[in-house]
């Protein structure tokens, strides 16, 4: 599993944004797959997982954010809509073998930087 983010930039207060997470090792496709972020001088934080149908999502994104997957591309998404400045931060995506999980990911990308201006 070899896990590349990209997607980040910047974008208004109430705007949208789509992460993707690409497994250029195309193994990824029964793994189960999240994001992560890390704000300034916080700890990183779960966001979203998905695994086949399953998904789970943080508290602070339910209804905002979207997590999907396209297996034939190896890619799994992070559409991030009516975005607040809390959500400005550092994405991570991870994978790890088994269920959806706010932990426990072994295989982790470098990380895209997603910056929301009020």
């Amino acid at each position: 599993v070899q896990l590349q983010a990209s997607g980040g930039g910047l974008v208004q207060a109430g705007g949208s944004l789509r992460l993707s997470c690409v497994d250029s090792g195309r193994t990824f496709n029964s793994y189960a797959v999240g994001w992560f972020r890390q704000a300034p001088g916080k700890e990183r934080e779960f966001v979203a997982a998905i695994r086949f149908s399953a998904t789970r999502y943080a508290d602070s994104v339910k209804g905002r954010f979207t997590i999907s997957r396209d297996n034939a591309k190896n890619t799994v998404y992070l559409q991030m809509s009516s975005l607040n400045v809390d959500d400005t931060a550092v994405y991570y995506c991870a994978a790890r073998y088994g269920p959806v999980s706010t932990s426990g990911y072994n295989y982790w990308g470098q990380g895209t930087l997603v910056t929301v201006s009020s």
